[in-house]
């Protein structure tokens, strides 16, 4: 049943009150930043306002992104603690008014020509996206269930890329027009109406931490945040990669224009078609994201798209080399140019890349973080978002303006840190690199189905009971069930050199019999123990063993003996199909050939049995029953 929810896809959500309304809001408000902010560059750059003078528009252009940035570092903080301790969508509603003050605003400073007035609007423009922020994010998982996380960060990342990219154009083309001051007036405010009139169709998300008192010192909060999200180590990584993304996109898009003009001798046209090329990656790669997890948070997915932005980024180099256009063409002309596609081709694909990179990330942070404290930590990651966007403008400077490398360069440049930075993170989360590779074995040679995987509890210490078919069960186990899963396994097993680093990698608890070692086996209780009260969700293989002939051998007692020390409840887990494929004892272990092909097989759980129910005959008849006549 589980399974076919998912299958209606992630756009059944649109037709959800719970989700529509928001991402209509939040679409409105990415539009209008990026009109505004685009039209007003343009405006200054052909010196449509009086006051501007020519040899001042570098300074301007500049001083204009730095305005626009500010606020995230001066109310970020701030922002955090009141989505945390107010209902959220009253403050977005507050919010999207406040727009409206600040577009008419905007409206008049444009009549005006006022060149101080527009850079004022241009900062509160950057207030209220600040503010808006942290709501944006974590109001997303009071709405939506766990496993609609993924398919909601994958719409709203979609949304926000191609809001920037229509912004981007519309900005464009208004702030170049003769009426440039009506058009883009009225279509500021208009945008903004309607933005707050959909702001008015978002369910209640009420407080979660009401008791909370705000800090106004924005130094010692921001750095309390910073330190609050540092709490959990793998969601400050999360973070620190969800801020390397920006960078690298602020790297690319900020290059872009000057790449397509002086590198591919394009037009304006062109220009728009490089982006429409990266945003629709973006936009693809994101919501390729919820299908390829199965409408999870999959965090696997992360190293795949950490990959493909070096790798499309690397050949943007050399694509960019052996380009050979010349001067002179149309928009549609450029597909004649050669190497015109490869290019186009790479930008999409690291746009691609970088969607299936940012959701995961995005999910784990929201589905990781406390509901009382999530607000504050995506304020804490708003504002190493910022850091990381100066930090590559900065770059950029160095690099294009006093190192002297070309675009190209540049392009390579970040390749190649991105690959520095991915080893760091995944060195340091090893987590990333192993649900990667439960990812591409579930998605490889076989072919997944599940059922009844709901009744596993989303928190809280529990226990899965299972049959043990093939080597590669634990793997498959791992790579079904969202909720992290430590394995109790046979201890010379987990001592094997190599693999003991994955195992370890994977938090496996290491036991054997006491008649072997004593000490070991009360090493092994004691952890067990420890794990089941402090909530993780453990699985044991009652068997012992892989089993010889494709049927289930008798559970041991072991599991008894567990919940006499920590009663939890015990799910009854099943796989079928794994027997006669390679990794099982068909035939002798890995003597059946192996070929790189599809390969059916399925993985069934049913309710939880109370631990004063268990013993060790019953679970094997449970399991028994739920793998059937299927080994």
């Amino acid at each position: 049943m589980g399974r076919r929810v998912g299958k209606k896809g992630q756009f059944q959500l649109l037709a959800s009150r719970r989700f529509l309304p928001f991402f209509l809001t939040q679409f409105f408000g990415a539009l209008n930043d990026n009109l505004f902010k685009n039209a007003l560059l343009v405006i200054i750059v052909s010196a449509s306002i009086a006051s501007v003078e020519p040899g001042n528009t570098n300074i301007l252009v500049n001083l204009a992104a730095g305005l626009f940035i500010l606020p995230f570092f001066l109310f970020s903080a701030i922002s955090g603690q009141l989505a945390d301790k107010y209902e959220k969508s009253k403050i977005i509603r507050t919010i999207k008014f406040a727009e409206i003050l600040i577009m008419l605003t905007g409206f008049l400073a444009l009549w005006l020509q006022s060149l101080w007035l527009l850079f004022t609007v241009l900062f509160f423009m950057g207030v209220q996206s600040t503010f808006f922020g942290p709501v944006k994010y974590s109001i997303i998982p009071q709405h939506l269930k766990e496993s609609e996380l993924v398919a909601g960060n994958a719409q709203v990342g979609m949304g926000t890329f191609v809001a920037i990219l229509i912004g981007t154009i519309m900005g464009s083309l208004m702030g170049g027009s003769e009426d440039a001051i009506w058009l883009v007036g009225i279509a500021v405010v208009t945008v903004a109406a309607i933005g707050w009139f959909s702001s008015w169709g978002i369910p209640v998300a009420e407080a979660k931490a009401t008791d909370l008192k705000v800090d106004w010192n924005v130094p010692r909060i921001s750095w309390q945040l910073v330190k609050l999200s540092m709490e959990k180590h793998p969601v400050f990584l999360a973070i620190l990669g969800i801020s390397w993304f920006w960078m690298l996109g602020a790297s690319y898009l900020t290059q872009m224009p000057n790449f397509t003009v002086t590198i591919l001798h394009g037009t304006p046209g062109v220009i728009a078609l490089i982006l429409c090329a990266f945003t629709v990656g973006v936009a693809c790669g994101s919501l390729l994201c919820d299908r390829l997890s199965g409408h999870r948070v999959e965090i696997g997915l992360v190293p795949l798209g950490s990959l493909g932005l070096s790798a499309f980024g690397i050949d943007l180099y050399f694509a960019a080399h052996s380009y050979g256009g010349v001067e002179g063409f149309s928009t549609l002309g450029f597909f004649a140019q050669p190497g015109s596609l490869r290019i186009l081709l790479d930008i999409a694909m690291i746009g691609l890349s970088g969607g299936l990179y940012i959701v995961p990330l995005y999910a784990m942070v929201q589905a990781r973080t406390e509901d009382s404290k999530r607000a504050r930590v995506i304020a804490s990651n708003n504002i190493l978002n910022a850091l990381f966007m100066v930090f590559a403008s900065l770059m950029g400077i160095v690099l294009l303006g006093v190192a002297g490398f070309s675009i190209p360069d540049l392009f390579l440049t970040v390749a190649f840190m991105n690959i520095a930075i991915a080893v760091f993170i995944f060195l340091q989360v090893p987590e990333f690199t192993m649900r990667f590779l439960v990812w591409l074995l579930s998605h490889s040679i076989y072919r997944v189905k599940h059922q009844g995987l709901e009744h596993i509890p989303n928190k809280g210490g529990a226990m899965i009971v299972c049959n043990h078919v093939s080597y590669v069960d634990a793997l498959l186990l791992a790579g079904a069930v969202r909720r992290p899963i430590r394995f109790i396994m046979f201890k010379p097993i987990y001592e094997l050199p190599v693999l003991n680093f994955i195992f370890r990698t994977g938090g496996a608890i290491p036991i054997c019999s006491r008649k072997h070692d004593e000490q070991a086996y009360e090493r092994a209780m004691e952890e067990i123990a420890e794990a089941l009260e402090q909530g993780h969700l453990l699985c044991i293989f009652p068997e012992g063993k892989l089993t010889k002939d494709g049927d289930i051998d008798e559970f041991k007692t072991g599991i008894e003996k567990i919940l006499s020390r920590t009663p939890v409840s015990v799910i009854p887990m099943a796989l079928q199909g794994l027997w006669g494929g390679f990794f099982s004892h068909h035939g002798g272990v890995f003597k059946q050939p192996f070929r790189p092909r599809w390969r059916n097989i399925k993985i069934l759980a049913d309710l939880p049995v109370p631990p004063e129910q268990v013993t060790a005959p019953i679970l094997q008849q449970k399991v028994a029953n739920l793998r059937g006549n299927y080994p």
